[in-house]
């Protein structure tokens, strides 16, 4: 199965719940586009935090220089990005796939994040707890359900009751799991997370 895992803005966690995806399923990662930090990329950082040895880790089909939107970071470069570019790795294996910021960031003048997401995949938002996010997390959910798609949520920061009640009653996603803020993460707390989130993950 493809997993693809999306965010309600930037700087949510996606890289972190997608380690913790990729060493429970000990699947393998991709991330289509890296914009900005080529020398510490994402990937580099779930390589980092996995404990597996099954997962392979895939190539970007864009590494661009400039942390910004993939669209302006391409125009820096002096390339556009083309989807027929973003060709999707083979493996007989899970696939967990990483987006860019949010849904709906910019890859080029038409195509966002959103075009790369496929029908059968299983999307994975990720909520962090912060002022405007259950707007930010139903207008998520709710473009993606426009589109008749599996979703489940991981929310990331300390638990917020009525915040993770609202959005999962307004929404009826599957709850995945809550990634708590800790002061820092390495492969054995990635470990113990894969391990807590194993049986949500495998029942999809």
């Amino acid at each position: 199965m493809n997993y693809f895992i999306t965010g309600i803005s930037t700087e949510v966690g996606k890289t972190i719940a997608s380690a913790i995806v990729v060493e429970s399923l000990e699947a393998d990662y991709w991330k289509p586009v890296q914009a900005g930090d080529l020398e510490y990329s994402d990937s580099h950082k779930v390589a980092e935090l996995i404990s597996n040895t099954k997962t392979k880790i895939h190539g970007n089909s864009y590494a661009l220089n400039t942390p910004m939107s993939p669209h302006a970071s391409a125009a820096i470069d002096g390339i556009q990005i083309n989807l027929e570019n973003m060709v999707r790795p083979e493996t007989q294996n899970h696939l967990v796939i990483e987006g860019a910021g949010g849904l709906l960031v910019p890859l080029n003048e038409k195509d966002t994040i959103f075009d790369l997401i496929h029908p059968t995949d299983f999307v994975i938002v990720v909520s962090r707890h912060y002022l405007g996010s259950i707007n930010h997390s139903l207008l998520t959910i709710e473009k993606l359900q426009e589109r008749n798609l599996k979703i489940g949520v991981i929310f990331s920061g300390d638990e917020h009751p009525t915040t993770e009640s609202i959005i999962l009653d307004k929404t009826g996603v599957a709850f995945l799991g809550r990634i708590n803020e800790e002061q820092g993460f390495n492969k054995g707390l990635v470990k113990q997370y894969a391990e807590q989130f194993k049986t949500a993950l495998e029942s999809f």
